[in-house]
């Protein structure tokens, strides 16, 4: 009853999600007007305490911060307690598996430079789009920080993280991240 409930609360906010669109316990999904959220056909949020064995430490956050942010989830996409923040642009493909507790962030949140901190001139903030190719896996704890692009088939070792472009195929570990296998 909540999920159909919290259904009808995203479509009133503009959110648009397609067919078979699964909650395991109530998400945060905010989308700013003039900013954009889709999620795509066969989707599931988990953001239940009890919905993952990695243990979840907050419900799983969805946000567009600014009109004209974006944020695109494609199709069979499973996402578990993880936090999805754009000011800009962030995409996930196709048959993607979003582990407990990841960070997606395609900003800075803050300017980096110490003037405009003080007067917080949110002009000032740094921001990049995130992209993440199709069937790939974003092990628990992970950070993705803005600009990356993870290419397709890739798989993300827990507490990694991203920053940069990593080519498809590949399997990215580490603090910075880098490539520690070919698959």
């Amino acid at each position: 009853m909540i999920s159909f409930v919290y259904k009808i609360l995203l479509k009133i906010m503009g959110v648009q999600y397609g067919k078979k669109f699964r909650l395991k316990g109530v998400p945060v999904i905010y989308n700013k007007k003039g900013a954009s959220v889709r999620i795509g056909d066969n989707c599931t949020i988990k953001s239940s305490f009890l919905s993952n064995l990695v243990g979840l430490y907050a419900r799983t956050i969805i946000l567009t911060r600014i009109p004209g942010a974006s944020i695109e989830i494609g199709n069979h996409v499973g996402i578990s307690g993880a936090t999805i923040y754009a000011r800009s642009r962030i995409s996930i493909g196709d048959h993607t598996n979003i582990g407990g507790n990841v960070k997606i962030l395609d900003n800075d949140f803050h300017p980096v430079d110490a003037q405009a901190r003080l007067i917080d001139d949110k002009d000032k903030i740094g921001t990049a789009p995130v992209k993440i190719g199709k069937n790939c896996f974003i092990g628990c704890n992970v950070l993705i920080l803005k600009g990356s692009e993870i290419g397709d088939n890739c798989v993300v070792g827990a507490g990694a993280v991203v920053s940069g472009k990593f080519e498809a195929d590949c399997m990215i570990a580490g603090n910075p991240a880098r490539i520690i296998k070919r698959i």
